[in-house]
């Protein structure tokens, strides 16, 4: 079952690790350098007029995109308005000729640049509620065969957490990404691939979930005897030689505005 998700929890979380996420989201980081790595081979020339990111964040794919390609115009989105602050560093190396933060929620913006000739996303598409509205929208806001790059995550992320709490974030496969994206756009690449990190404790897994705000889900607070249980299930469950395993499960995309 689909459940809203709490975008104020989102934020507050997100808010709260703004300068402990860059050092902890090892995966996060790693998708940003893939990303970009796919939109360069995907445009040749490396030159773009107009590029909006949704869930900008800390600015670990723009720093990774201007860092490889030529942007004018670059509108930045994130439902933490505080993180502009992260993007001004990665402005003071590399300048644009414009700059725009977009702060809030991109399902309920009624104001988004058009005639985009790249919209990009890291990371992020998983705390939506409506993907096709999303999909749809950006369509709308994209040049013919403009392009759009996403990763998120796939059914299998943190499978570990979800198995012992009984709650995670509603994920989407590849193929049914595939499908909701195909009424707006073509498909010109896409994978996944599962990662497992080893921590040396269940204790260190909680840590490193705090520390980058993926926790934003619901507001219940740990009892002693319910942080226990956690912990022993998850050792029981899901040791290895080092400790324990959390699966993450990254997901890329990049599609052209079909032209109707």
């Amino acid at each position: 079952m689909h459940h809203m998700i709490d975008k104020r929890l989102v934020r507050d979380r997100f808010c709260r690790t703004l300068r402990s996420y860059a050092s902890h989201a090892v995966v996060q980081n790693a998708m940003a350098g893939e990303l970009s790595e796919i939109i360069c081979r995907e445009k040749p020339g490396r030159s773009f007029d107009r590029v909006l990111e949704v869930g900008s964040g800390t600015g670990a794919l723009m720093s990774r995109l201007l860092g490889c390609c030529s942007v004018k115009a670059y509108y930045a989105n994130d439902l933490v308005e505080e993180s502009r602050t992260c993007l001004q560093g990665v402005l003071d190396r590399f300048p644009v000729d414009e700059f725009h933060f977009l702060a809030g929620d991109i399902e309920s913006m009624d104001l988004l640049p058009s005639e985009l000739d790249l919209v990009v996303s890291n990371a992020t598409l998983q705390w939506l509620d409506d993907l096709d509205g999303f999909f749809r929208t950006i369509s709308a806001h994209l040049k013919p065969e403009g392009v759009f790059a996403f990763s998120t995550f796939g059914t299998s992320n943190m499978r570990e957490i979800s198995s012992i709490e009984g709650v995670g974030l509603s994920y989407h496969t590849l193929g049914e990404l595939e499908l909701l994206a195909g009424r707006y756009f073509d498909l010109t690449f896409s994978r996944e691939e599962k990662l497992r990190m080893e921590f040396r404790s269940p204790e260190a897994i909680l840590d490193h979930i705090r520390q980058t705000g993926v926790n934003g889900l619901h507001r219940r607070a740990w009892t002693k005897s319910s942080y226990l249980h956690f912990v022993e299930e998850y050792r029981r469950l899901f040791s290895c030689e080092n400790g324990v395993y959390l699966t993450y499960h990254p997901v890329y995309c990049c599609l052209k505005k079909r032209i109707t």
